[in-house]
C-alpha cells in the first residue's frame, strides 16, 4: 500500500487476495463474508457466474486446494463513490495471464464486499504492465 492509497482501496485489494488463498477458497464461510449477496461474475472464459454458483464451485476452480496458485499482481484501484471501490489487476494462473476488473461495496453493517468480478485474457505476446 502506498501512502497515498485510499484506505477503502486498501482494503478492496486485501479481500482481492484472501479470495487467492487456498483455505479461504475451500471455506464457504469465509468466502460468504468476502462476497456481496448480489454477487456476480463474467470469468476469463466468459461463463457467468452467479453468488450460488460461485460459492459451490469456487473449492475445485484454480487457486484451490489442487492445481497452480494464483499469483496477483499491477494492482489499481479507484473509490467510485463512497463505499464503492474499482479494482483492476492482473493474474497469471499456469502461465495464463488475465485482466482482472472487480467492483466492492460497501454493506449496511460498513463490511466492504466482492459486488461484480470480470476475468479477461491477455493474448500471448502482450506486453506486461
Amino acid at each position: 500500500m502506498t501512502e497515498r492509497q485510499h484506505p477503502d482501496v486498501a482494503e478492496a485489494i486485501r479481500g482481492e487476495l484472501r479470495l487467492h488463498d487456498p483455505a479461504v477458497r475451500l471455506s464457504r464461510t469465509l468466502v460468504e463474508d468476502l462476497f456481496d449477496p448480489e454477487f456476480t461474475e463474467v470469468g476469463a472464459s466468459g461463463r457467468r457466474w452467479t453468488y450460488e454458483e460461485m460459492l459451490a464451485a469456487l473449492p475445485g476452480l484454480h487457486g484451490g486446494e489442487e492445481g497452480p496458485p494464483i499469483v496477483a499482481e499491477a494492482f489499481a484501484g479507484t473509490v467510485l463513490a463512497p463505499g464503492l471501490v474499482h479494482l483492476t489487476y492482473e493474474t497469471v494462473i499456469d502461465g495464463r495471464r488475465a485482466r482482472r476488473s472487480s467492483l466492492w461495496r460497501r454493506d449496511t453493517a460498513g463490511t466492504l464486499r466482492l459486488y461484480y468480478h470480470q476475468g479477461t485474457p491477455v493474448p500471448d505476446g502482450t506486453p506486461q504492465p
